[in-house]
């Protein structure tokens, strides 16, 4: 197992929802044509770039995102970018997981959420987000992963 100081390099997560595993095909009026792994080549490059070390997971299972979000805490991750998908209008526990390691994170949606049906608009993780990106497609992503980096370096994480 490798070993690094936190001082030395800054870990950041990047977590999927479900059904993202499907983008590039799913929907691409809608979702775009790019694929989750574009997506995240992309983004550990540009953590890399920073000086920092980029986590990628997606799980279409709700325990699996739970769970990965308690083992970033044990990591010493410093700020998690998530789109939670679905889960965004239907997880209390995903929200009971951010809420319990309180590790900041930015909320990112493809799509427009506010644009689209009703039952899209309400969002269990807003109001305990440092922020929301929605409706720039994957560029949100990479919005959202350079503001994380700013906050974990001025945050010392």
């Amino acid at each position: 197992m490798r070993k690094t100081s936190k001082a030395a390099k800054k870990r950041l997560l990047v977590l999927h929802g479900p059904n993202l595993n499907l983008l590039g095909s799913r929907e691409p009026k809608v979702y775009g044509r790019e694929t989750l792994p574009a997506i995240n080549r992309r983004l550990i490059a540009a953590g890399r770039a920073a000086g920092a070390e980029v986590l990628c997971f997606q799980s279409n299972l709700e325990g699996e995102l739970i769970n990965r979000i308690q083992q970033a805490q044990r990591e010493g991750v410093g700020f998690i970018v998530l789109n939670p998908a679905a889960y965004t209008h239907t997880s209390v526990a995903l929200r009971d997981a951010l809420a319990g390691v309180a590790i900041p994170f930015v909320e990112v949606h493809l799509s427009n959420v506010h644009a689209r049906e009703p039952f899209r608009h309400r969002s269990y993780f807003s109001d305990l987000a440092v922020g929301t990106v929605c409706g720039l497609g994957s560029r949100g992503y990479d919005f959202a992963l350079q503001f994380g980096l700013d906050y974990a370096r001025k945050a010392g994480r």
